[in-house]
């Protein structure tokens, strides 16, 4: 039952010092520049490094929204043994690896398999000295390679005689 009119609550139970529990965000403005600040100094301190790891294209789901891409979770087995790499070795290198995700479309397989050729052609990765990591002589997987929607260009023409008449044709065709 809905609260209405300037009458009494029913069955109130504020008890609980409730007023000390309320979490309130009036530091959002605040702590959105320090993330920013935050991915800006880690960038800089594994530069040349990527500063993500490579996602592929992936379409999102439902009708609605599946005219757009977007960057997925990671690249599937089959799409990583097609460049020519192995799951393991392409964790070590800055390439994200799903194990969940199917290869369903052959489109967007090969899109990305594309994706990570390029990425592989112009990755540096230097030999392990000791405890050193490998790294990659790639600024930003996010700059170098973004996801770009891509462009459905409709040309406009003007309507013909025969086409004026749609509506009329499907109403007789039911």
């Amino acid at each position: 039952m809905a609260i209405s009119k300037n009458l009494p609550l029913l069955k109130n139970h504020f008890r609980k010092h409730w007023q000390e529990r309320v979490k309130v965000h009036f530091d959002q403005a605040g702590k959105k520049a320090s993330r920013r600040q935050a991915r800006a100094s880690k960038a800089a301190k594994i530069a040349p490094r990527p500063l993500d790891l490579l996602r592929p294209v992936v379409r999102a789901p439902t009708i609605r929204y599946n005219r757009k891409v977007r960057a997925g979770r990671g690249f599937t087995f089959g799409e990583i043994k097609a460049a020519g790499l192995t799951p393991s070795y392409a964790r070590t290198i800055g390439i994200a690896v799903d194990h969940r995700r199917q290869d369903k479309n052959q489109e967007t397989f090969e899109t990305n398999v594309q994706r990570l050729k390029e990425y592989q052609s112009k990755i540096i990765v230097f030999p392990r000295n000791g405890k050193a990591v490998e790294t990659e002589q790639v600024l930003s997987t996010s700059a170098a390679f973004p996801i770009v929607q891509a462009s459905t260009e409709i040309e406009t023409r003007a309507v013909e005689k025969s086409e004026q008449s749609a509506f009329r044709t499907l109403r007789l065709a039911r």
